[in-house]
């Protein structure tokens, strides 16, 4: 994170104290080379898996960030693709990054509790983006989500099976989320970034009562835990007729 490409801790403080909004605006231009971007390992193996599932024609990509799900999105769909954040920021390193040569892309700038589009998606893909959305915004984000998918269109996302209680990845993460939630209770505008807000079985239930059927495919690429259990999962929600 702290190399000669990467943002300086002062940088990250910086960003950290301001809204998420703000913050990502100006982490934009050094945010590919931060471990918030999703690994080109899971976009790959995402990828893959919606080849499996398509084809499809018209996808977004939901907080795109930078356009690394765009990039997904232009080797499933045949004839358009849309990606949308509310950082003007994210988005203006995205129209410099991504010239694909495939389908069309077009960049909206919005935010995903109000999408400004109709049903006009076959598939909705997501990246590392549900860390800033509160439990009780869930319900709302699929709402959001199921509007501008066609019937029967997907909304797919990667989930990493989460840390065992024993293991030194789950304290950190814990520890992470404490100091976020005491960051927000002493400083505004609150920064809402959590690693374990977002919990499976809440999940497929909100995604349930909006209006999906919901199933879970594993990732072969990471293997599985020592438990069998698939280490990483794509969660594929199809809207219902």
């Amino acid at each position: 994170m702290f190399s000669p490409e990467g943002p300086r801790l002062r940088e990250l403080a910086v960003q950290a104290l301001s809204s998420v909004e703000r913050g990502y605006d100006l982490l934009a231009p050094k945010f590919d080379h931060t471990p918030f971007r999703t690994p080109d390992s899971v976009l790959d193996a995402v990828a893959s898996a919606l080849r499996r599932t398509g084809p499809f024609d018209t996808g977004l990509d939901l907080c795109c960030g930078t356009g690394a799900g765009v990039d997904v999105l232009t080797r499933v769909c045949r004839r358009g693709v849309t990606g949308v954040d509310f950082s003007a920021g994210m988005l203006a390193v995205a129209r410099e990054r991504v010239r694909p040569a495939g389908p069309r892309v077009s960049w909206v700038r919005a935010d995903a509790r109000a999408l400004p589009f109709g049903s006009a998606f076959d598939l909705v893909v997501s990246f590392g983006a549900f860390g800033h959305f509160l439990p009780r915004e869930l319900p709302g984000l699929f709402a959001q989500v199921h509007s501008v998918l066609r019937p029967g269109g997907a909304f797919a996302f990667p989930v990493v099976a989460p840390p065992r209680p024993a293991s030194r990845a789950y304290w950190m993460l814990l520890a992470f989320d404490a100091v976020m939630r005491v960051r927000n209770t002493v400083w505004r505008p609150p920064f809402v970034m959590y690693y374990r807000a977002f919990r499976m079985g809440d999940v497929r239930r909100e995604l349930e009562r909006a209006g999906f059927g919901a199933e879970l495919q594993p990732l072969p690429e990471f293997g599985q835990r020592r438990d069998g259990s698939p280490r990483v999962r794509m969660v594929v929600a199809r809207r219902l007729p």
